[in-house]
């Protein structure tokens, strides 16, 4: 197995990782490892959590101890309690391509990654479907800006950025669609409204602003 997603959880003081299998054989994969983090220069190993395919981008919402996941081919998302290492609900957002994850954690709007779309979900009402947005084809992870209520989504086959207002109502509300490069699907929202994507191709960070 190798890391695939790596992310600290500073609820419980601990490190998820999500797992790729090396080989055809992914059985050891379909799960999380979790480490105590509580002395950073020590990291111990603490438990697994199995599931039932392998686990494909994350959010955290530390205030209400809750980790969010997409689980591959299967077509769902699932939260997981923190401190009890249990799933503790299952989603279907619709499409079994799920790619990253992005949280308004104030708001409780979940946005999935759905090879080319965005959804959005309401997680404080069941799971509750409450938009979609395309994007094009190609998306992997996304990320959302809390400060100014914007999300953005990287399509990599159509070498656009697409950036969206998300209304109090979890609708959203497209701002731009702005064209990148071919590959680039890789996003980090900045302060403000500033963006930042990966450029594979040309070893690039490429850098977006509102002018």
């Amino acid at each position: 197995m190798t890391p695939d997603g790596v992310v600290y959880v500073a609820a419980t003081r601990e490190l998820w990782i999500t797992l790729r299998p090396k080989t055809g054989n992914d059985v050891a994969a379909k799960s999380i490892q979790v480490f105590d983090a509580s002395s950073p220069q020590h990291l111990k190993p603490k438990t697994k959590i199995s599931l039932e395919n392998l686990a494909e981008g994350y959010a955290v919402d530390n205030q209400r101890g809750i980790f969010y996941t997409n689980i591959e081919e299967a077509g769902k998302t699932v939260a997981i309690d923190v401190r009890s290492h249990k799933v503790i609900a299952t989603w279907n957002p619709g499409s079994s391509d799920l790619q990253g994850l992005a949280l308004d954690s104030a708001r409780r709007f979940l946005f999935v990654a759905c090879g080319d779309h965005v959804v959005s979900v309401d997680v404080a009402h069941d799971g509750k479907i409450i938009d979609t947005l395309p994007t094009g084809a190609g998306l992997d992870n996304i990320d959302y800006s809390p400060d100014v209520k914007v999300l953005y989504a990287a399509a990599s086959q159509t070498a656009t950025l697409t950036i969206a207002e998300v209304g109090d109502d979890g609708k959203f509300h497209l701002k731009a669609t702005v064209p990148t490069v071919k590959g680039a699907r890789g996003v980090v929202a900045g302060k403000g409204e500033t963006a930042y994507l990966i450029d594979p191709a040309e070893g690039r960070i490429l850098k977006l602003t509102r002018k």
